[in-house]
């Protein structure tokens, strides 16, 4: 609500009269940003893969005269061979350099209009409706690339690094709709495929923008469901398939949800629903008690090193 608060505060004066923050988008900007992303991000790419086919494939491979040789000489084959790693090794240099570059386009944004909480007008130009819309734009085409990849786990790290959301350890993020901006994910979470998780909402055709994040804790399992922004699933919460959470919903954790909007689901239920044995349940919650235990421990040491730090220095 503090954001919230101070979004309203910079677009009002003492008066209380809006402020009108026009900014001139043009779309130039939009195409610089794409092409700066897909091009610039197989410059390098593309140099190293040319001098492997001029130095390395062509000399050792293509120019050798004799059939059998290409599969018996050492070095013709350990060139053949090599192919598939050279193309992989190519294709992670390129996701790098994306990330790379939509990482300073993303800080550079932020800069000129940090991220917040709160609602944004959209009957009216501004700052904060133009970064916002730049911000959506430039993180669809990596977002895309990372998650339809060959390697989908690496969209963690895509994310994390460049400072879109946070993606706790443990923690997957399934092939969904959203799930790209301003979402903060615990360890050892699950969201599952078909999920719909925005941290922003047009409030109808011309309506204002809803721009709240969405926050998830540890042990977190989710199929197929909708969160709504500035919702916060907390620790140990499972979410039934079709389970949807309107806009601020909070769990209390450490228990089964299910429904639109979400509530808490009780036991029989449980079991009916999951066809589950009571046996099957108790199980579950002594693992959670001791996982509660392990990251309290964990907390603990962590303390415990940082007082023996105090106390040498």
């Amino acid at each position: 609500m503090d954001d919230t608060k101070e979004e309203v505060e910079i677009l009002s004066d003492s008066n209380g009269e809006v402020i009108k923050e026009e900014v001139e988008l043009t779309l130039f900007w939009y195409l610089f940003i794409f092409f700066a992303t897909y091009l610039g991000s197989y410059l390098i790419p593309a140099i190293i893969f040319v001098l492997y086919l001029v130095f390395i494939f062509g000399p050792f491979f293509l120019e050798n005269n004799n059939f059998l040789a290409l599969f018996i000489e050492m070095k013709s084959l350990i060139t053949l061979l090599s192919i598939p790693l050279v193309l992989i090794s190519c294709y992670l240099i390129r996701l790098f350099f994306v990330a790379l570059i939509t990482r300073g386009f993303w800080r550079y944004t932020e800069k000129k209009s940090p991220t917040k909480s709160g609602i944004i007008p959209r009957n009216f130009p501004s700052k904060t409706l133009n970064y916002y819309h730049i911000r959506s734009y430039m993180v669809k085409y990596p977002k895309n690339l990372f998650r339809k990849g060959i390697f989908p786990w690496l969209a963690n790290w895509f994310y994390n690094f460049v400072g879109i959301s946070k993606i706790g350890k443990g923690s997957t993020i399934e092939d969904q709709l959203g799930a790209d901006r301003f979402i903060d994910v615990g360890k050892n979470s699950y969201i599952g495929v078909g999920s719909g998780i925005s941290s922003h909402f047009v409030e109808g055709i011309f309506g204002n923008i809803s721009y709240f994040e969405i926050k998830f804790g540890d042990n977190v399992t989710m199929g197929s469901c909708n969160i709504a922004p500035g919702c916060e699933i907390k620790d140990n919460s499972y979410l039934l398939p079709l389970a949807s959470a309107t806009k601020h919903n909070v769990t209390k954790g450490n228990n089964y949800y299910f429904g639109m909007p979400l509530r808490r689901i009780f036991k029989k239920k449980i079991m009916r629903f999951l066809n589950l044995s009571e046996y099957d349940l108790d199980k579950a919650e002594q693992l959670r008690i001791k996982q509660v235990k392990l990251k309290n421990d964990e907390k603990s040491n962590e303390r415990g090193k940082a007082r023996n730090k105090r106390k040498q220095f």
